[in-house]
């Protein structure tokens, strides 16, 4: 594995590429090697809650599944908070029984993310998936021992301007991933912009999220 793509849509298939393609648990493709699955905030269905929950634990049960998600909260969502909050609260007790890693979908909720971390005593490791927030909040979540993933935006931060790359640089080594979610670049540009911000070489950069990879998913593959 030269690259590791911690969140997509999309599973190409390269053979020096270990991609976690994301799955819901009605549309599930048997085809795809490795793989996260959850219930996703803005995608709930009350009508089919119970058979998503079986689906949801038969996979985390499997050893190709390496992580529950995405799952979350998200506050611009119209699935009611509360709901929310309950439906990932009962996924994080199935991580927690699976020892399965978390890759979170979390919108204007982090200190209620943050809140439910602690409360619940989670242990397992959870990663926000498409960080694009300012410094200090990277640095809260990593301070309550959260990792932080970085893809869309830290490319789109090339022609915007932003913050972003500046507090991917802030990250720690050891703290972080990289994806694609669902953008057309490939995850090699993802590492390449990365490597450039963190003023690495590629293989260098390949072995500190090749580190990540071992300690986060140690238990899995």
């Amino acid at each position: 594995m030269q690259y590791f793509n911690l969140h997509t849509h999309q599973f190409t298939n390269q053979p020096d590429v270990l991609e976690l393609v994301n799955q819901y648990p009605q549309e599930f493709d048997v085809s795809i090697p490795y793989y996260s699955i959850g219930i996703h905030p803005l995608y709930v269905d009350e009508n089919r809650l119970e058979s998503d929950f079986k689906i949801v634990e038969e996979k985390l049960a499997l050893p190709e599944c390496l992580a529950l998600g995405e799952c979350g909260l998200d506050k611009r969502g119209e699935t009611p908070f509360e709901l929310q909050q309950s439906i990932f609260e009962k996924q994080l007790a199935l991580a927690q029984k699976y020892q399965k890693p978390v890759v979170i979908h979390c919108v204007a909720a982090f200190q209620e993310l943050i809140e439910i971390k602690k409360r619940l005593k989670i242990t397992v490791p959870m990663i926000v998936h498409g960080f694009s927030k300012k410094t200090i909040l990277a640095q809260q979540l990593i301070d309550n021992g959260f990792y932080v993933s970085f893809g869309k935006n830290l490319l789109r931060s090339r022609s915007l301007g932003t913050e972003l790359a500046s507090v991917f640089k802030s990250i720690p080594n050891d703290k972080f991933f990289l994806e694609t979610d669902m953008v057309e670049e490939g995850i090699q540009a993802v590492y390449a912009l990365a490597a450039k911000y963190k003023e690495l070489e590629l293989n260098e950069l390949q072995e500190i999220v090749h580190n990540n990879y071992t300690t986060v998913f140690k238990n899995q593959r």
